[in-house]
């Protein structure tokens, strides 16, 4: 009699696909990319209009954290006191993953769906 051992592969999460999950899956950072991507750099009081269900608490706590990771700059010009934040290189680069969400959202849900 022939004896067959079953061998279990784990699975491993690769930590850059997690990393990069864990900053586009908080909550208002994938809408906060999508503006910036969309309209071009933002005052903070234009980006709170568009991403208007968000508190402006957390609308700062987001752009830090966004800025920490490379994805966004703030800059304050000479003539201006108010900051303007616009993506990074790295950030523009999300532009092929938010197209392709879009095409998602558009292929599986419905605006009803989204109600």
């Amino acid at each position: 009699m022939k004896i067959v051992q079953k061998t279990v592969e784990t699975y491993v999460q690769c930590p850059r696909f997690e990393k990069t999950f864990g900053i586009l899956g908080r909550k208002w950072n994938g809408l906060i990319i999508d503006v910036l991507l969309t309209e071009g750099p933002q005052r903070f009081r234009d980006l709170a209009n568009k991403v208007d269900k968000c508190s402006d608490r957390v609308l700062v706590e987001r752009l830090k954290e966004l800025e920490e990771e490379g994805l966004l700059e703030r800059v304050i010009y000479e003539d201006s006191c108010r900051p303007v934040y616009s993506l990074t290189e790295r950030g523009e680069d999300l532009h092929c993953v938010m197209s392709e969400l879009h095409d998602w959202a558009k292929k599986w849900y419905t605006l009803d769906d989204c109600k």
